[in-house]
């Protein structure tokens, strides 16, 4: 069990209410900040353990679910976690695992939030919140400098999931050249797929424009905003009320 907290990244510098506990949560390469209101590290460890046995196990069956970058087919044979993969896959045409953060994020997120009412997950960047109270989300599309923008959320706005993509900062694969595309959804995988298609289309500044378009067409999806950076220009693009941090 690694339940350690000094691996804490720096962009979570964000502080709980009062009443609340933040802790992290690792589990191999699956890394979640927490904020609810009691310490259920332990359990939410055992679960996020059983989350990826379950997404090992059908890779085992099928080895291209953790490699291909296009949709794999949905069958009606795997988990809950692993079919809202696929199903968020096929929505953006990415491969599955450019939504195994989000997926992972909100499926603890509704897991544990009967239990403690509000709960935050971040998981490498992507956010499910369950919340009865308003929540601030601090955009950073360049670690090296402050936190000025923040992504602001009502409690009827929850329960959602904040994703982000980006080629510049984090491990994850990216194939375009964006800064940082920020996604809303109800969904977590959706969020998530939904961050990573996007920011692959976003290569220079007059891509916004066409990410945006994009934008619009997955509202059907159930793609509820967007907020895209490259090279320092920004757009914008459904429910994101955006507020000046510091």
């Amino acid at each position: 069990m690694n339940l350690r907290n000094d691996t804490f990244r720096a962009y979570r510098a964000s502080y709980a209410h009062q009443q609340e506990h933040m802790f992290q949560v690792v589990v191999e390469q699956t890394d979640l900040c927490i904020i609810c209101n009691q310490d259920l590290r332990e359990p939410i460890f055992d679960h996020v353990h059983a989350l990826r046995g379950h997404i090992m196990a059908y890779a085992q069956m099928h080895p291209t679910f953790l490699t291909s970058l296009v949709p794999l087919h949905v069958t009606s044979h795997q988990s809950t976690l692993v079919t809202a993969m696929l199903k968020a896959a096929q929505a953006m045409h990415v491969g599955p695992m450019a939504a195994v953060a989000g997926a992972i994020a909100q499926d603890v997120a509704d897991t544990f939030g009967p239990e403690c009412g509000d709960i935050l997950v971040e998981n490498g960047g992507d956010i499910y919140i369950r919340s009865a109270v308003p929540r601030t989300i601090g955009l950073l599309p360049d670690p090296t400098q402050a936190m000025t923008l923040g992504l602001s959320l009502q409690p009827e706005d929850f329960p959602c999931a904040i994703c982000a993509s980006s080629a510049s900062i984090g491990h994850s694969l990216s194939l375009g050249q964006g800064d940082l595309v920020v996604t809303r959804a109800r969904s977590g995988a959706l969020a998530d797929a939904a961050a990573t298609r996007l920011c692959n289309e976003l290569r220079t500044r007059k891509d916004l424009r066409k990410i945006l378009e994009m934008a619009d067409a997955f509202r059907a999806q159930g793609l509820l905003g967007v907020l895209a950076q490259c090279k320092g220009q920004i757009g914008i693009r459904g429910e994101m009320e955006l507020i000046g941090l510091g």
